[in-house]
């Protein structure tokens, strides 16, 4: 975060002092919302939570060297009392970012936004100093949070953008307003609290309806391939940019195969020249998160021959997303258990496909949740792809919608003991240390709120699965 003084910011998120023996004082430090994570020079954001009140901990935080606390109510502690933490967080953003003259690039989609997100960042770096949000920080709060570790050197500042609902995304383009917007994709996450898909594309397309003109600067960056994305070009006045598959998109990619490990290589073309890539990330998918990436980095003056090498060297920087780990015995775990939707469970099946090159695959699927009367449709569907991808066996682990999957798989194939239902994660992990062979690949996904990744944890004896 830039310096300012304890005057500054309360003056920019209309706060009131109280208990501040120095109004000069200076922050310095990152904003937290974990009391956990204060560093010295820092200001802790005290939210009043379902379960903690962050105010509770307002006294350690300063403790532990937080200038002050930004906090509804007077803590005994220096403190700018707000109304509303949330609202005074973004002001906060909104501030700062304003000062600065970093380059914000923003970016949305039903999948794939934390993947992108990586590469970029990855790509960028190579251009200047350039600041990401940690995991997928990329609400109300995560935005703020992320933009406000941006520094006077910060040349870029890559965002992204969630939704759940019409407006929310219009919200975080007016705390931090993007230069460059990207949209990566329109699938069916979320679809049971947005009504539809046709909702879903009105959400991510307001990130490109609020990007300055061409003149000015704006670029929007669009999906070629999805047609949702692509009609979105009308709903901007920046200049736009088409990224895909298709024959006419600016940036695409053509020869795209994958690696006998399951790595995608491609040719990659863009308007100022070609180059091969071959990534150390895993799945057919990550070809259109790269092209995403690669023509966000083209347009801020990366060369083509740059962006293959940055895209080929380029890792997962979040975890549990396509984490691929070898055990002594040769059992492969692939823990992307950070979250689930059918377009990504469909594209990490299609994955560990291809990682098989003849061994015996495993995939452990949990619920994928938010897809209201979608939601047998769907899970059907993910058991049914499991059979026709010639996946050895599934273990769908859970409720009524884990039933949902086993039934599919069931019903595409009629399988018996390939396919199994199981009650928890700890029950998964019994029925895996079990029956795994060396040399089997084991996939681990479901929607976070499920908490699959204990059963990848437990298989690489790095963690013990909670019981139930």
């Amino acid at each position: 975060m830039i310096p300012l003084t304890l005057t500054e910011i309360a003056a920019a998120v209309s706060g009131r002092q109280r208990d501040i023996p120095d109004p000069d004082a200076e922050v310095t430090g990152p904003v937290v919302i974990d009391s956990r994570q204060v560093t010295p020079g820092g200001l802790f954001a005290a939210f009043d939570g379902e379960r903690v009140d962050g105010h509770d901990y307002a006294v350690r935080a300063v403790e532990d060297g937080a200038v002050a606390v930004l906090a509804t109510r007077p803590v005994g502690v220096p403190a700018i009392v707000v109304d509303d933490v949330e609202k005074a967080l973004g002001a906060l953003a909104r501030y700062t970012v304003a000062r600065l003259g970093t380059r914000v690039v923003a970016l949305t989609g039903s999948a794939g936004k934390t993947s992108t997100k990586d590469l970029l960042a990855q790509l960028l770096e190579r251009l200047g100093p350039t600041v990401w949000p940690a995991g997928s920080l990329n609400n109300e709060i995560g935005l703020p949070v992320t933009a406000l570790r941006a520094e006077r050197d910060t040349r870029f500042l890559v965002l992204e953008m969630g939704a759940r609902g019409i407006g929310h995304i219009r919200y975080l383009t007016e705390l931090v307003p993007p230069r460059v917007g990207v949209v990566l994709n329109v699938g069916v996450a979320h679809i049971g609290e947005f009504g539809g898909r046709d909702a879903i594309a009105q959400a991510k397309g307001e990130l490109v309806e609020s990007l300055p003109a061409a003149e000015d600067g704006g670029v929007a960056v669009l999906n070629a391939d999805d047609t949702y994305v692509r009609a979105m070009a009308d709903r901007t006045k920046a200049r736009v940019v088409l990224f895909g598959e298709s024959a006419d998109a600016h940036v695409r990619a053509t020869d795209v195969r994958l690696t006998e490990q399951g790595r995608p290589a491609f040719t990659l073309h863009t308007p100022s020249g070609c180059g091969d890539v071959t990534m150390r990330l895993y799945g057919e998918h990550h070809v259109s998160n790269a092209l995403a990436a690669a023509a966000v980095a083209h347009e801020l003056g990366m060369f083509v021959v740059e962006i293959a090498e940055a895209l080929s060297a380029a890792g997962t920087l979040s975890r549990w997303r396509m984490e691929v780990s070898e055990r002594a015995d040769g059992v492969t775990v692939v823990n992307d258990a950070y979250n689930a939707n059918p377009d990504s469970v469909r594209a990490a099946l299609r994955a560990l496909a291809a990682m098989a090159g003849g061994r015996r695959t495993w995939a452990v699927l949990g619920e994928m949740a938010e897809l209201g009367d979608e939601s047998l449709t769907e899970h059907d569907a993910v058991g049914r792809l499991a059979v026709r991808l010639n996946v050895s066996k599934l273990v769908a682990v859970g409720g009524q919608e884990a039933v949902w999957l086993d039934a599919g798989a069931k019903n595409e194939g009629s399988w018996g003991e390939e396919s199994v239902h199981v009650s928890d994660a700890q029950a998964a992990v019994d029925l895996l240390r079990r029956e795994l062979r060396p040399g089997d690949v084991v996939l681990v996904k479901a929607s976070r709120s499920v908490g699959l990744e204990r059963v990848a944890l437990a298989l690489l004896d790095e963690g013990e699965v909670a019981a139930g």
